[in-house]
């Protein structure tokens, strides 16, 4: 019963302990020094204090010793390894030298026969794991009472469009989940907050949302449940919560004028509601209410960083990572010295593979049930650029050129982003294969092998490109055949093949919003069918040449007001609508190789949207067309076009005008994408805000079933 020789876990859980301690004793320091700057700066310092308590300085020094000690300083290497000694000597006495990894004591073994007898280390496990399982039980009690009042909450709307769940529990305003968080709010706040009061709460638990400070403290309770036996955790629990707060309080006080609105709303927040249970459920509340109360009244700014403290935070940082790594590199140079007359070799390394320039190509089976041929042919510029073009040569596709291509430790990434495609396949030692992944409407192994001159595939020649319709051309429709969809048709689509219009399982209501460019809700007074009854059609326009977005808008307004007899005026009318602008760090899209080209765009699955050659108007137009429940309006000011993916989940809202099912995203999903207003923000640097605005309605006054081909 010797506990695997508990003396040589337990020093060194002291010393992680001690250690860590300093560290959250400087962190302290460091926050004095920036008292008047920013709360989320001081927030992520504490942040780090508390994940350092899963991070012992042992594996900082571990790393250290893996480092290779530099070639040219071999000669030198007493005289720097004494320098460096000194510089890690505080935590080199901290850590003996044997002790590697292992945390292994000396003297450990003579002590064995003492500590087999002693039953005081299964007391203090005994002890450790009864405190960690009561927190742990606790918290998951609490967890599941607020998961099921959040479950039976009703669903409702803000006026400024945010999503949210009013629960009938006392409990404040908060944002509940980790993963997915959902903003909650007590039944008959509306009574008791003033509509200014309330948007500031709002706007306070939407910071915290954007902040993903509920993953944050988990990973805080994460300690606590640890080592919640240290004070100091629970002390930085507090530190946490308050600058917490203020960072929202000083996100919110950026973008309103009312303060002293805010203050009142956090006022009867308090009076009326009671706080959230778990640190991990933001709240409005949860820090010294006076001295909040005072600093949003008092209308102080935020100082920025000057250059005194980017160089004091710099500084901590290299000191908080260098000095573990030094004392790892010492210690490393200490024990690898070789022995006089000793010759000192090293193993060559592996050669670099050659960028894979060339013809590759390899049959798939594709999730679509056949067996499909794809060559990828790959260039190299005189810099060394790669560039590479992908063929589909069963699919009767068009070439698929890279919009994104890197060979890296023998590893080949090729994405394109529309009609979206992507690859990643590792070569073999001998480089006449790369065997990976594709990506397209799903996923399939492909292993591409190199061609030769004899073994090459034909590609098939890419279609001569159509001489644009001219620009002041004005096409109607030269012959045109609409009929009913095919049932259990799937694809849906509005495209141009050859100069010609193809529409596929479209309802007269996606029609419309897509000649006029408006949002289902602007279209009033129609008949229930425009909704219903889907249409596929062929038109071939009265003019030559490839008609652009404008003209190909044009020539469904025309084929729908002769063939529907369609007759509509616009007014007019205030509703609720999104803005999409660009976010405060800038958009993240790719500009277009193809200016020229018309947009497209792909979904496949459902919540993966590639686009080409796409303008801000045209991402504007699919976000409210079938996606999003309102109109959208393009504030980004973007001109050009623009290739990117997007990638979230969808929620049930989404989608509703499409004739497919949204299927749930499974609970316990750790890798799905992130809700669609996030991920337009993360993604692409755009943001998509709930506003009130005048937009046009399209009254229908006469419309009618189609007329005979």
């Amino acid at each position: 019963m010797d506990f695997v020789g508990w003396e040589s876990w337990a020093v060194p859980l002291l010393r992680h302990l001690w250690q860590s301690t300093v560290f959250g004793g400087g962190v302290w320091l460091l926050t004095l020094a920036l008292r008047r700057n920013a709360a989320r700066l001081r927030y992520r310092l504490w942040m780090a204090a508390s994940l350092k308590f899963l991070l012992p300085f042992s594996l900082f020094i571990a790393v250290g010793a893996q480092l290779p000690w530099p070639g040219h300083l071999d000669g030198a290497k007493p005289a720097v390894a004494t320098v460096l000694q000194g510089v890690a000597q505080p935590l080199l006495q901290m850590w003996p030298a044997d002790a590697g990894t292992n945390f292994a004591v000396p003297g450990a073994g003579a002590q064995a026969a003492h500590a087999s007898t002693n039953l005081l280390p299964f007391v203090l496990l005994g002890v450790w794991l009864i405190g960690t399982l009561v927190l742990l039980g606790r918290w998951t009690a609490s967890w599941l009472r607020l998961r099921a009042a959040v479950q039976r909450g009703e669903p409702i709307t803000l006026a400024d469009g945010t999503s949210a769940r009013l629960m009938a529990e006392s409990v404040e305003p908060g944002v509940f989940g980790i993963r997915r968080p959902v903003l909650v709010l007590p039944r008959g706040i509306v009574d008791r907050l003033s509509t200014e009061q309330l948007d500031a709460i709002v706007a306070h638990e939407l910071c915290h949302m954007r902040r993903r400070d509920n993953l944050t403290a988990a990973l805080h309770m994460a300690v606590e449940a640890t080592f919640w036996f240290h004070p100091v955790v629970w002390w930085l629990q507090t530190r946490l919560v308050e600058e917490r707060e203020r960072a929202c309080d000083e996100a919110v006080l950026e973008t309103t004028r009312q303060p002293f609105a805010y203050a009142e709303g956090i006022l009867n927040v308090c009076k009326f509601y009671v706080e959230a249970p778990l640190s991990c459920v933001s709240g409005v509340t949860g820090s010294e209410l006076k001295h909040r109360i005072a600093r949003i009244l008092s209308g102080q700014g935020v100082r920025k960083l000057d250059l005194r403290r980017k160089t004091l935070l710099a500084l901590a940082c290299v000191l908080a990572i260098g000095i573990p790594v030094t004392a790892g590199l010492v210690r490393a140079a200490q024990g690898q010295t070789p022995a006089a007359g000793q010759a000192q070799t090293a193993a060559p390394a592996p050669a670099e593979p050659d960028a894979p320039a060339g013809t590759w190509q390899g049959t798939a089976h594709t999730p679509a049930g056949r067996d499909s041929r794809f060559v990828l042919k790959i260039a190299k510029d005189d810099k060394g650029a790669l560039s590479a073009t992908m063929y589909g040569i069963d699919q009767n596709g068009p070439p698929m050129p890279g919009s994104s291509v890197s060979f890296t430790a023998g590893t080949l990434r090729f994405m394109n982003f529309f009609p979206g495609f992507s690859f990643t396949g590792k070569m073999s030692a001998d480089g006449n294969s790369i065997s990976g992944t594709a990506t397209q409407n799903g996923t399939f192994p492909l292993v591409l092998e190199r061609a030769t001159a004899e073994t090459e595939w034909a590609t098939p020649a890419p279609p001569p490109r159509m001489e644009p319709m001219a620009a002041d051309a004005h096409p109607g429709v030269e012959v045109a055949t609409v009929k009913p969809t095919a049932p259990g048709t799937r694809a849906f689509m509005i495209t141009v093949r050859g100069g010609n219009l193809a529409v596929e399982n479209q309802s007269l209501n996606d029609l419309i919003q897509f000649a006029w460019e408006v949002q289902g809700k602007q279209i009033a007074e129609g008949p229930a069918w425009m909704g219903t009854e889907r249409w596929s059609i062929e038109a071939r326009p009265d003019r030559p040449g490839m008609p652009s977005n404008v003209q190909i808008r044009e020539m469904v307004q025309k084929l729908l007001t002769e063939r529907f007899a369609l007759k509509l005026h616009e007014e007019k009318r205030e509703m609720a609508a999104y803005a999409l602008t660009v976010g405060k760090d800038g958009s993240k899209l790719t500009k277009s190789a193809d200016a020229s080209g018309l947009a497209g765009f792909s979904m496949g699955p459902l919540g993966v949207m590639h686009a080409g050659s796409a303008t801000m108007g045209d991402l504007a137009h699919i976000l409210q067309n079938g996606i999003l429940d309102r109109p959208v309006l393009d504030e980004t000011g973007l001109s050009g076009k623009w290739d990117f993916t997007l990638k979230w989940t969808p929620d049930e809202t989404q989608f509703a005008g499409m004739p497919v099912r949204v299927p749930a995203a499974p609970a316990d999903d750790a890798n799905a994408a992130p809700p669609l207003f996030t991920a337009i923000q993360e993604e692409l640097g755009l943001k998509l805000e709930a506003q009130k605005a005048d937009v046009p309605v399209l009254v229908i006054d006469h419309v009618d079933h189609p007329s005979p081909n």
